[in-house]
């Protein structure tokens, strides 16, 4: 090997973390220590251990789901779920949202009653949707499309009508038709709006999933799982469903957030 590699092979390992790769492990900061913790009190039985499980058999838990798969039978019913509601409230928002936002007519007519819509619980409309739908997979998915409705509704309405007016004044001299001043002004300027309705509709629904799993409680889901095992109190099935939840709720979001960077370096580049 050369000197000036051996150099650079040194230069490598000594070379300190840049500040944004530290603040990218800060993260792992606080699990680690809370489940150092978990781990000690479980260890030292502080705590009662038919509440306080410990992570061996919490781990011993996921095993087993993932091998059995009933893991993947529940987790893929839920996604599923989320799925359907997800794209049927998105779709209708952007079309709802894109109507109360263009056109000053609608507006008026609807936006008064959307806007008394969307103060109701979303929990509310739970009896409501039972008696309707059921306690199946029909009533589950009218539930998160609720969910995912009304901030994709409300960013695009926002989005579409504040598009800035400089836009819409270079439209204008141009001599832009309507349609062409929809499409190429009006919706771009209100994309990066609409992007972040889509994006909480996401995260909105797979929360609702779990709602409606625990509130509709036929069929399987990994909402179902939480209730098998507080009803039989393993605490480790609870826990570890827990975990599943949140790493896909974690899993969302962090492809979601891809997505938009993504979005905004094409838009940066197309505009």
């Amino acid at each position: 090997m050369s000197t000036s590699t051996q150099d650079a092979a040194e230069l490598a390992v000594v070379q300190p973390l840049r500040p944004e790769q530290r603040g990218r492990w800060r993260g792992f900061v606080l699990p680690v220590a809370a489940v150092a913790l978990w781990w000690l009190l479980s260890s030292l039985d502080v705590v009662n251990s038919a509440l306080l499980v410990s992570p061996a058999k919490v781990f011993g838990t996921a095993v087993d789901q993932v091998a059995s798969g009933r893991l993947w039978r529940a987790l893929s019913a839920s996604l599923a779920r989320e799925a359907t509601g997800f794209l049927i409230g998105t779709a209708s928002g952007l079309v709802l949202g894109a109507l109360l936002g263009l056109s000053p007519l609608f507006n008026r007519i609807v936006g008064p009653s959307f806007n008394t819509f969307k103060q109701i619980s979303l929990f509310a409309w739970i009896p409501l949707i039972s008696v309707w739908f059921g306690l199946g997979d029909v009533a589950k998915v009218v539930f998160l499309s609720l969910a995912a409705l009304v901030p994709v509704v409300v960013n695009t309405c926002d989005g579409i009508r504040t598009t800035p007016a400089p836009l819409l004044e270079v439209a204008r001299v141009y001599g832009y038709t309507r349609w062409q001043t929809v499409t190429q002004v009006v919706l771009p300027a209100a994309l990066p709006s609409i992007f972040t309705g889509v994006y909480l509709a996401l995260i909105y629904s797979w929360l609702a999933t779990i709602g409606a799993e625990y509130l509709l409680v036929a069929g399987r889901g990994i909402g179902n799982t939480l209730i098998e095992g507080s009803e039989h109190f393993q605490m480790d099935l609870v826990i570890f469903g827990m975990f599943v939840i949140g790493l896909v709720g974690w899993l969302m979001n962090a492809s979601a957030r891809a997505l938009e960077r993504r979005l905004a370096r094409w838009t940066g580049r197309s505009s």
